[in-house]
């Protein structure tokens, strides 16, 4: 096994693929030896060359920051050493990428998968779920309970005849003023649409901001089969009359078999949390590939994560798919940096705690491994947060880096499957699938209730194309129900709504 690896050829750093102690020698490309100035830990960065105060720090052949002081070659490079070399709000100007665009076009061409199936439900819209499940909608917080009772004795009356019958809890919903209120009806409306649902239980409470006839016209047009309502303060008992519509939800629900769906209908949401040094080495591009692969097989991918795309936000222009979709991408980028202005916040806050521990210094770094995730694909759509994807192809949500905020915001779009690619490890999942993908084989083989999938192996031996193969199968099993991720096992299903703003 390597004790090290160089990203591009440009790089000034190599990460570390193991623990190393000062003193040590690393042995480079054409056997030269280099002395560890500093113990460095598994998945940090070495420097390969001396580096001068204010000089731009490269891996993956981009900068990830400025060095702070004189790094001298075998140091230790980390926080104490570099930062961000980030600034402001930036303008752009649109020019795009043509070898980038060739790449992908070249990608979509040569899909082999094009003729794939999985077995799927086909619903009366013409909509296709992977699931043939019940959910519960609460329009506002006050009714968590209320509705996690319904969910627990529905599951038990109704075991085996549908995939699960899950409530979502949130606390919003009243006394939202402004776009939180809107934040939390479009994203729950989008919920309600999706199509792993077969059935919709909306219970509200008659007191809250969110009425259920508000909430009705944020959802539109829907077929009373599929979506039913109570409201808690007008029923005599708001259990048993709740149990009662979900029994005639099951009912319909039964009345959908799988069958044989297309992988072009599939849509896949991209995510990563709590990275570290290798991220962008094994889990993010594995990810990338996947999302290749299906939208070269005619399906869909959703990047999000918005501050984590800051500092890479040009590699994501310049694949634009038109001039429009470019200033879509500008609004986006520059919008959410708006939105840290107005709350005080500096742009370019370091990473996590948790990132920083895994190796990642800078948050430009973080970006840069980030956007691996959306692979090579050409960028067809942007849309605002609770919104669902309209386009086939990679699609570029707005939503904040925040797991659970932005798993939902991918679930809401349409997501069937998140592939949740992590170095640190999570026990959190979504309400669709979500796939947790570890970016290195200690993490994998410590949670292996958390893992569903090992991306370390590409440092022990297996190829990309080796890997992307087995992935790309597990989720074609995923979808069809062959399969299920550790968090439906688990039963951790969750949701959390983005705020910004006052509430009474």
């Amino acid at each position: 096994m390597n004790e090290w690896v160089k990203l591009h050829e440009k790089d000034s750093v190599v990460i570390a693929l193991r623990a190393f102690a000062k003193g040590e020698q690393l042995t480079l490309e054409g056997g030269q030896s280099l002395e560890l100035l500093d113990d460095v830990p598994f998945g940090h960065k070495i420097a390969l060359q001396s580096i001068a105060a204010g000089e731009h720090v490269l891996k993956f052949g981009y900068s990830i920051g400025v060095a702070s002081t004189a790094i001298e070659p075998g140091a230790w490079v980390h926080t104490h050493n570099m930062g961000t070399g980030l600034k402001g709000i930036l303008s752009y100007e649109y020019e795009p990428n043509l070898a980038a665009l060739e790449q992908a076009a070249a990608i979509q061409t040569k899909s082999q998968d094009a003729a794939r199936t999985f077995m799927g439900y086909v619903r009366e819209d013409g909509e296709v779920g992977i699931r043939n499940e019940i959910w519960i909608i609460n329009t506002v917080g006050c009714i968590n309970k209320t509705c996690e009772i319904v969910a627990r004795q529905a599951s038990s009356l109704y075991a085996g005849r549908v995939d699960g019958i899950y409530h979502f809890a949130h606390p919003y919903g009243c006394s939202q003023l402004g776009d939180d209120l809107t934040y939390t009806q479009k994203l729950l409306a989008s919920l309600v649409a999706h199509p792993n649902a077969a059935g919709i239980l909306v219970i509200g409470l008659g007191c809250e901001n969110n009425q259920i006839e508000l909430f009705q016209q944020v959802i539109g047009d829907y077929d009373p089969r599929r979506i039913k309502f109570v409201k808690a303060q007008q029923a005599e008992d708001e259990i048993e009359e709740s149990l009662a519509r979900i029994d005639e939800l099951v009912e319909y629900a039964e009345g959908f078999q799988r069958q044989p769906v297309p992988v072009s209908r599939l849509k896949l949401g991209l995510k990563c949390g709590g990275s570290d040094g290798l991220s962008g080495i094994t889990a993010n591009p594995l990810a990338g590939a996947m999302a290749d692969r299906l939208i070269g097989a005619g399906g869909s991918a959703i990047l999000t994560e918005v501050p984590e795309m800051f500092g890479a936000e040009q590699i994501l222009m310049e694949r634009a798919a038109s001039e429009e979709v470019f200033h879509g991408v500008v609004q986006l980028i520059n919008g959410f940096k708006e939105y840290f202005i107005r709350h005080g916040q500096e742009i370019y806050e370091n990473p996590s705690p948790g990132n920083k521990a895994g190796g990642i210094t800078t948050l430009e770094e973080k970006s840069l491994g980030c956007t691996q995730k959306g692979g090579h694909a050409i960028v067809t759509d942007v849309i605002d947060y609770g919104e669902r994807v309209q386009q086939q192809g990679l699609t570029l949500l707005e939503a904040p880096g925040n797991d659970l905020v932005s798993v939902t915001a991918l679930s809401a779009a349409g997501a069937h499957i998140v592939l949740f690619t992590t170095g640190r490890g999570t026990p959190f999942g979504g309400p669709v699938p979500t796939v947790k993908i570890s970016t290195n084989s200690e993490l994998a083989e410590r949670k292996k209730n958390w893992i569903d999938f090992n991306a370390g192996r590409l440092l022990d031996g297996r190829t990309m194309e080796q890997l992307s193969d087995d992935l790309w199968e597990r989720l074609i099993a995923i979808a069809s129900g062959d399969v299920l991720t550790h968090n439906e096992r688990n039963g951790f299903k969750e949701i959390a709504i983005f705020k910004d703003g006052v509430t009474l």
